[in-house]
């Protein structure tokens, strides 16, 4: 392993060991768990409208990459994203190998629909390949979208960058791009080659999902701001700054010093 790769991953450590842990549990597990979710649609009185539950926990993940994207920066959301991303398929993996033990579940002891429902539960928890794949890509591009677009909106306000019109101004606009991004890009991935939806319907879904999930931040927009506040006071994650500072400043010696032969030469 050469070094620069070394020095990426105890940098990766670092950040792991800076992000209280209550936060990286609860990203973790709203990833999994709108997934999950994602297979129930909800039942809404406009036929053009379409959601489904993993509304209630997704908004969840974007306000989790928020904070830590206002706090570290682009690069550590992004990679506490792919850690999220990697153990929900490792969870998925084993929720499929549950699905095909032979058994049944305690719900499916209706008489006479024990096998449909049995199977309906397995199929649910085991989840779909393709289901499982659109999610994945989805929530890897929006994520990139989310975390960079809210660090460089974050730029705009370089007088108080710390103010709550700053982080509302930040989360709010990325947030509701990330959110479309993800949505759309499930929907041409799944709902689009698989179940037959019109690239107008696509469309419709990924804006009414925004909406949706955009409101959940919105309502819970000063408790990520109160966390912002908290970390910077207590200065959480001092060591792992102080670690990449140093590495920029290696990075930036090593290329002076090669400006320096060049200019010899």
């Amino acid at each position: 392993m050469s070094q620069k790769l070394k020095n990426e991953f105890y940098e990766f450590k670092l950040l792991l060991r800076s992000i209280p842990s209550i936060i990286v549990v609860f990203f973790v597990l709203s990833v999994f768990a709108m997934n999950l979710l994602a297979n129930k649609s909800i039942a809404l009185p406009i036929s053009w409208m379409a959601l489904d539950c993993g509304i209630i926990v997704s908004w969840l993940a974007f306000l989790a990459m928020d904070i830590v994207t206002k706090h570290f920066g682009p690069k550590a959301a992004t990679q506490l994203s792919l850690m999220a991303i990697a153990i929900n398929l490792v969870f998925c993996l084993i929720m499929f190998l549950g699905s095909i033990i032979p058994g049944s579940w305690g719900e499916s002891y209706v008489e006479g629909s024990e096998n449909i429902i049995n199977s309906a539960l397995n199929n649910t928890f085991g989840g779909t390949w393709y289901v499982l794949l659109g999610s994945t890509i989805a929530f890897i591009a929006s994520s990139v979208v989310n975390n960079f677009s809210n660090w460089g909106l974050g730029l705009v306000f370089k007088k108080k960058p710390d103010s709550f019109v700053a982080y509302i101004f930040r989360t709010y606009v990325s947030t509701a791009i990330g959110q479309f991004v993800d949505n759309l890009i499930f929907a041409l991935i799944v709902s689009h080659f698989f179940f037959g939806w019109t690239l107008v319907q696509c469309i419709m879904c990924s804006v009414t999902g925004m909406v949706a999930e955009l409101l959940c931040e919105v309502i819970f927009s000063y408790f990520g701001f109160g966390i912002c506040k908290k970390w910077k006071k207590e200065e959480v994650g001092k060591e792992y700054f102080e670690f990449v500072l140093q590495r920029r400043k290696e990075k930036d010696n090593k290329k002076n010093e090669e400006n320096s032969i060049q200019a010899e030469d």
